[in-house]
């Protein structure tokens, strides 16, 4: 699976209304999935493959926690953008 798609997975998995402890959950489930395929696969923990997969899945949780912040942070400044607005006549 191409690293944009992984990541347009988890990302379809959360949701920003989720608070981080959700989030972290999600995230959890997609760790342990991804350890499961490995023993599956019969790759050890200690395989250079299962310890790129584990940095990618890192990796990637980073960036869709960048993306979920990005959306936070533009709802906020439009919320106070609109509160600061004159009312309109």
């Amino acid at each position: 699976m191409p690293d944009s798609d992984f990541t347009d997975l988890i990302a379809r998995a959360i949701s920003p209304t989720m608070s981080r402890e959700e989030r972290e959950t999600v995230y959890q489930v997609v760790r342990q999935a991804v350890l499961r395929l490995q023993e599956r696969d019969g790759v050890s923990r200690d395989d250079p493959r299962a310890e790129l997969q584990a940095h990618l899945i890192e990796e990637t949780i980073g960036e869709v926690e960048g993306m979920v912040s990005r959306y936070i942070a533009r709802r906020t400044i439009d919320t106070a953008a609109s509160e600061q607005a004159p009312p309109r006549t």
